[in-house]
């Protein structure tokens, strides 16, 4: 475990061993764990793993494992579309139908980008689901195909809020299609080694990921079963969800973020700025790939959560503070918004959030 010299008195030393403790609670030794890293500033304040990366050879989750982080993925095909945009190669304010041009609908032609960033595009997600294989080993285009035929929308585009998948997904073709690379090649290219996230990649069937970690869940009769893919559905699209990194690399994404290595700080502030409210989650709304909350008692607060099979994940940031808060697991059996409200509350009372 990486922890800051604190003396055990002081406020940030006692928040550091309640946050210890209770992340030892929730993942033990023998089960699917997490990895925990809390920064603030340059300095690791926490950065510990707990329980088991793989459970059948019993490897132990530390910093550098790799956990897919989901839908906290969708920042990073957000920013691909914004340096696109800076690079002239686009503007947010496209619409879809330019990209797709065969899609048949009309409202096609009103929904913009800055609508399928901001989950507002009205877009239902129809995606077929009585194909069992379809919807285990589905890539980001065959998954969002069905929208080649759709012809009606869940509400007017801009109008309200609805957590859509598909919509990133189209993501993966409109960098290609406006970069002249592979999606892949372009992230890499545009962002992970600029960013110095040199072994950060998206999920493929076979394909090997350095200390890779296994999603979990328990079974009826008790025991852990792995569930990722070939479990899970719709585990093999990269736009709004493969993506693979460790904790320690994901430091690396907050710190180019920070220093605008990637974007510029104007541009990154409006992907930081609400868009729309979410009605069902007081005090939050949806910015262009990250949920923004402004909760009364705490500052201004940028974060994401992922699910995909076993894997709960959290990356929340606090960017006036430049705290970042990191929680990758491998199961989901855990309460991810009152354990993240509970450490909140402990970084608050320890002054990091001043």
């Amino acid at each position: 475990m990486s922890l800051s010299c604190f003396s055990h008195s002081n406020p940030s030393q006692i928040a550091l061993n309640r946050i210890d403790s209770l992340f030892t609670s929730l993942f033990p030794d023998n089960e699917p764990g997490a990895a925990v890293l809390i920064l603030k500033g340059d300095s690791f304040l926490f950065n510990k793993g707990f329980g088991l990366a793989d459970m059948e050879r019993q490897i132990p989750v530390d910093g550098t494992t790799f956990f897919n982080i989901a839908s906290v993925s969708k920042q990073f095909s957000g920013v691909g579309l914004m340096i696109l945009a800076q690079d002239g190669k686009l503007t947010l304010d496209d619409p879809v139908q330019k990209f797709f041009p065969t899609f048949k609908a009309p409202f096609f032609k009103e929904i913009t980008l800055k609508h399928l960033l901001s989950h507002t595009s009205g877009i239902p997600d129809s995606r077929p689901r009585s194909d069992r294989h379809f919807v285990l080993t589905a890539t980001d285009v065959e998954s969002y195909s069905y929208l080649q035929e759709l012809n009606e929308l869940n509400f007017l585009p801009g109008c309200a809020y609805e957590y859509m998948n598909p919509t990133f997904q189209l993501m993966y073709s409109i960098i290609e299609q406006c970069s002249g690379q592979s999606f892949d090649d372009f992230m890499k290219e545009r962002i992970f080694l600029p960013a110095k996230m040199e072994e950060t990649t998206y999920f493929e069937a076979d394909k090997f990921i350095p200390r890779m970690a296994h999603g979990y869940r328990r079974t009826t009769d008790g025991k852990w079963a792995e569930y990722d893919y070939g479990e899970a559905s719709f585990f093999a699209t990269k736009a709004d969800g493969g993506l693979y990194t460790s904790v320690e690399e994901f430091v690396l994404w907050e710190k180019a973020l920070r220093n605008n290595i990637l974007i510029p700080a104007t541009v990154l502030e409006e992907a930081h700025t609400a868009h729309i409210n979410i009605p069902e989650t007081p005090f939050t709304g949806y910015g262009y790939g990250w949920f923004i909350e402004e909760k009364p008692g705490f500052p201004k607060k940028v974060y994401h959560t992922g699910d995909n099979g076993g894997f709960h994940i959290y990356a929340g940031r606090y960017p006036e503070q430049e705290v970042l808060l990191l929680i990758f697991a491998t199961r989901n059996d855990w309460d991810r918004e009152a354990t993240v409200e509970r450490v909140d509350q402990m970084m608050k009372e320890a002054r990091w959030l001043d």
